[in-house]
């Protein structure tokens, strides 16, 4: 079965990113990009893929001068839906934009929350990644079948962390690969945190049997050594990681991606939709950004305003089918 849908830069909680003004559009343009007091909100903590995306998307619009002074924050707290809260909050603020994506269509369902991403602006869809099975360079599973393995004897005692909150991606991912080998998804345990950077120190702890997360959130830790990759989830091999397998040429028949995007608060005027969208359509142009793509290995996935907004739909209701087929 396949879920289809659509990190490397690490910052402290708050990072201001400051560089030169832009020189072709004033902030009163109609049609430039410059957004001054613009806003990222990280809804999850340091480190994890929506971080590593907002910091990404504002340093490459910094760099290409489209806009300046973007202050980066996170807002963590029950899977984004605290950030989601917050972002639905700021009703008509054009000059706050929140990272999100799958994780946060799945945390608004799991967690009952009051408030969904039908209730803010689409702006876009950035990027697609496949998610990685990991384990820590010690751990005694060199394969993706010796883990199979271990884990079909008795899946209780093996526990799966990931970076998002039940019907979120790196919770999907593993139950899709369970039920794919055998195993009731109902029997496995799965252990959430709040973002791939939460989750790393316990895969390197060994305090989770396995984990499942971003590739460009591991991409520098499984070249250096401390994790060991055993499989991808998606439908072929990562360029940088041309030795890990498939889940699907492994004989598990599984396909998997995850997306990542932005949205903006709900009452935004015309023009605010527009400039915040021009600015994202700007960056997705530039070589910034498009180095930016190929060094964290996402793939290209932009959508934009009322088509992101659709395709935010029908990912909210692909969670729910997902879950209910896999009886969760």
């Amino acid at each position: 079965m396949r879920l289809r849908t659509p990190l490397a830069l690490l910052g402290a909680a708050v990072l201001v990113l400051a560089g030169p003004p832009l020189l072709s559009t004033g902030s009163d343009s109609e049609t430039g990009t410059q957004i001054p007091g613009l806003r990222f909100m990280v809804p999850n903590t340091p480190g994890g893929g929506y971080d590593i995306t907002a910091r990404t998307a504002a340093k490459n619009a910094e760099d290409a001068g489209l806009t300046h002074n973007i202050e980066v924050f996170n807002l963590p707290g029950a899977g984004g839906t605290v950030g989601l809260s917050r972002l639905v909050s700021e009703h008509g603020n054009g000059k706050l934009a929140m990272s999100m994506g799958l994780g946060v269509v799945g945390a608004a369902r799991s967690n009952h929350a009051p408030k969904t991403l039908a209730d803010t602006t689409p702006i876009a869809r950035l990027t697609e990644e496949q998610d990685v099975v990991v384990v820590a360079k010690d751990s005694p599973y060199k394969t993706i079948d010796e883990l199979i393995n271990a884990w079909k004897k008795d899946p209780g005692t093996i526990p799966v962390g990931g970076g998002s909150s039940p019907g979120g991606p790196d919770h999907l991912a593993p139950m899709l690969m369970a039920q794919a080998a055998g195993i009731s998804p109902k029997s496995v345990n799965y252990i959430p945190f709040d973002g791939g950077g939460e989750l790393l120190a316990s895969i390197l702890g060994n305090k989770v049997g396995f984990g499942v997360s971003g590739v460009g959130e591991y991409l520098d830790q499984i070249k250096a050594g401390e994790l060991r990759v055993l499989a991808v989830t998606g439908p072929e091999r990562v360029d940088d990681l041309e030795n890990a397998p498939t889940l699907k040429e492994s004989g598990y028949d599984v396909d998997f991606t995850n997306w990542r995007g932005i949205v903006a608060p709900p009452g935004l005027s015309e023009a605010e939709r527009n400039k915040l969208t021009r600015l994202f359509e700007e960056l997705h142009d530039s070589p910034e950004w498009k180095r930016s793509l190929e060094q964290n290995g996402w793939d290209d996935a932009f959508l934009t305003g009322d088509e992101f907004g659709a395709f935010l739909d029908a990912q909210d209701k692909r969670v729910v089918s997902v879950l209910k087929e896999l009886g969760l």
